[in-house]
């Protein structure tokens, strides 16, 4: 079946009587996008990120967006017909709610989960590894090939950051490595480095469902669980997963943001064995000045600074 998208755009104002609009109508399965939502979630959540585009912001100033579907059907073009009447009617009556615009796509059914992957292809990174969706059928020849399927999590090999951390492995791995993985996403960074001849890993994420991704991931490789662990909390502030860790590790890699890897920093060596390394990545180009000015002072040595689209990697000593 194919359907209808549809967007109505609104003031915050009239958010509430747009939704309800929609429902008296028979909409259900509402998304909507409140821009007071958005900016609370950009004041509470900023050890998540380092900038936020200015086009976006300008975007979401003072507009709310509901958006839901109906089937392209003559049933479904019916009830747009209503739904266009009552917009028609709540904006002449309430101006203050507008915009009040109405706007369509057509999706197909396999569109809505599947249209992304079409920009996921196979990536040759560095001199041997190969990241390759599990949907793509691809050889690489001698390239150690990495399956991966991200779902909803950050980490395809194809971020900056990521690559950059996966060069770095690629270069260190030389085999029968014990590595940490904080901030693991999809786990990439963490079953690459066992692909690659490390021993064991041990991964972790603040967001729960990447225990899944991850451990899903690693099996797509012929990967188990006697060699990966994967579990979820905050790597700062979580005491039991912190002892959980262990420690005596070769490599420990966190592709985060730089508050995370400033707060990191002064913590991270008790977990490496003598001599082992620190990998960070996930840091603009505005703040690698800071991240490793705070490396240094926290007894670092800044082995390696790699930089790529405008964000940076070191690797510690």
């Amino acid at each position: 079946m194919n359907w209808l998208e549809l967007r109505l755009d609104t003031s915050p104002a009239g958010l509430d009587a747009a939704t309800a609009l929609l429902e008296e109508q028979g909409v259900t399965g509402l998304v909507i996008d409140d821009e007071a939502d958005f900016r609370d979630f950009l004041e509470h959540n900023r050890q998540y990120w380092d900038y936020v585009d200015e086009e976006l912001l300008r975007q979401k100033q003072g507009l709310c967006r509901v958006t839901f579907y109906l089937p392209d059907s003559d049933d479904g073009y019916g009830q747009l017909a209503q739904i266009r009447i009552a917009v028609s009617v709540l904006k002449a009556a309430h101006p203050e709610y507008a915009p009040l615009l109405l706007t369509m796509d057509h999706v197909a059914d396999a569109d809505w989960e599947n249209n992304w992957k079409q920009f996921y292809k196979p990536m040759e990174i560095g001199r041997r590894l190969l990241v390759v969706p599990e949907w793509e059928q691809f050889d690489g020849g001698d390239r150690v090939k990495l399956l991966l399927n991200p779902g909803l999590t950050f980490g395809t090999g194809s971020h900056a950051t990521t690559r950059l951390c996966l060069t770095a492995l690629e270069k260190h791995i030389r085999g029968g490595e014990k590595v940490l993985d904080l901030g693991c996403g999809s786990g990439i960074l963490s079953i690459a480095a066992l692909l690659l001849g490390a021993e064991r890993a041990f991964a972790c994420d603040i967001d729960e469902k990447c225990v899944d991704v991850a451990y899903e991931n690693a099996a797509l490789n012929g990967i188990g669980r006697d060699r990966y662990t994967v579990r979820w909390g905050d790597v700062l502030s979580d005491r039991q997963r912190q002892r959980e860790f262990g420690g005596e590790y070769d490599i420990i890699a966190a592709n985060i943001v730089a508050d995370v890897i400033i707060g990191l920093s002064g913590r991270v060596r008790p977990f490496l064995k003598p001599g082992g390394l620190f990998l960070c990545s996930g840091i603009i180009d505005a703040r690698a000045a800071e991240v490793a000015d705070t490396l240094r002072r926290d007894g670092w040595e800044l082995a390696e600074t790699n930089s790529s689209e405008g964000w940076y990697s070191y690797l510690c000593r």
